[in-house]
């Protein structure tokens, strides 16, 4: 029994961390049509963020708040920067956000090593769920990743610049001609994906350690998140975490603890070899 209740609680508290990284990751594809495989050196500089502003001797709050802010900028800055110019040519921005993740990473490696960090809780303590000890970090987060998904659902469904982006993904064209500005909206979407990056790392780190290669994993998951929702779904994101989730957690619990992220490879493969546009097809079309 108690081993069904932690299960469960892996699920629903992972699910909620791969929500936050592959919507951000989905946004992007969903208005601009474009891969952003920068996207995990965003959670990168999240995390790392988080801690330097920590080791100033603010609390983790404001180290929170840089997460979010220093990635959403970092992603404005690669997108005006670069992608901006050469955004209509796909294979050319996802070969560029490869460059540009690598090297984040390697910045990242020369200026603080290899020596995993530690980033602090954002609340000590445990919690006792059905007889599992739960850490209250973990349950902090969970509940922080829900209000932001939330919030975002809302924002682009019930804002005005939230509707702006939403035709622009439809038509970029069509938007032009209501007098939507896309250029502003896809930097939107980019500081919004940035966002998100960011406070996942966090995280993800203080559930783990931080590292240069953090992103890497949790960008291929993004992969097989999104393509398993249907690249462009939003709604598709988050129910591709849970499944992916699930079956991560089922993996690793009854098979071998080497084997995590294994099933999110198989899921991915066969989503592509048989339904190749997702669970929710492409939510956004040009």
């Amino acid at each position: 029994m108690v081993e069904l209740v932690s299960l469960t609680i892996n699920v629903l508290l992972l699910g909620a961390l791969y929500s936050l990284v592959a919507i951000g990751f989905t946004l992007i594809f969903g208005v601009g049509g474009v891969l952003n495989l920068a996207h995990g050196a965003l959670l990168t500089v999240g995390a790392y963020t988080a801690y330097y502003l920590t080791q100033f001797g603010t609390s983790i709050w404001v180290g929170a708040l840089g997460a979010l802010l220093v990635p959403a900028i970092v992603s404005i800055a690669l997108y005006a920067g670069l992608i901006h110019r050469v955004r209509g040519n796909p294979v050319t921005v996802l070969i560029l956000t490869l460059v540009v993740g690598l090297i984040v990473e390697q910045i990242v490696l020369v200026l603080t090593g290899t020596e995993p960090l530690v980033v602090s809780n954002l609340i000590e303590g445990r919690t006792t769920v059905v007889g599992d000890s739960v850490s209250n970090n973990r349950v902090t987060a969970f509940a922080l990743s829900w209000v932001l998904i939330g919030a975002l659902f809302a924002f682009v469904n019930y804002t005005p610049t939230g509707k702006a982006i939403l035709a622009t993904s439809m038509s970029e064209r069509g938007a032009a001609v209501v007098g939507i500005d896309s250029n502003r909206m896809y930097v939107y979407t980019w500081a919004l994906a940035g966002a998100l990056a960011g406070i996942a790392g966090l995280f993800l780190a203080s559930f783990q350690t931080a590292n240069p290669f953090m992103g890497r994993s949790p960008l291929l998951l993004s992969f097989a998140i999104v393509v398993l929702g249907g690249l462009g779904s939003i709604r598709g994101s988050v129910v591709g975490a849970y499944l992916i989730s699930f079956l991560d957690q089922i993996t690793v619990t009854m098979i071998s603890t080497r084997l995590s992220g294994v099933s999110a490879l198989v899921v991915l493969v066969l989503v592509l070899l048989v339904k190749p546009e997702g669970l929710f097809g492409r939510e956004y079309t040009h």
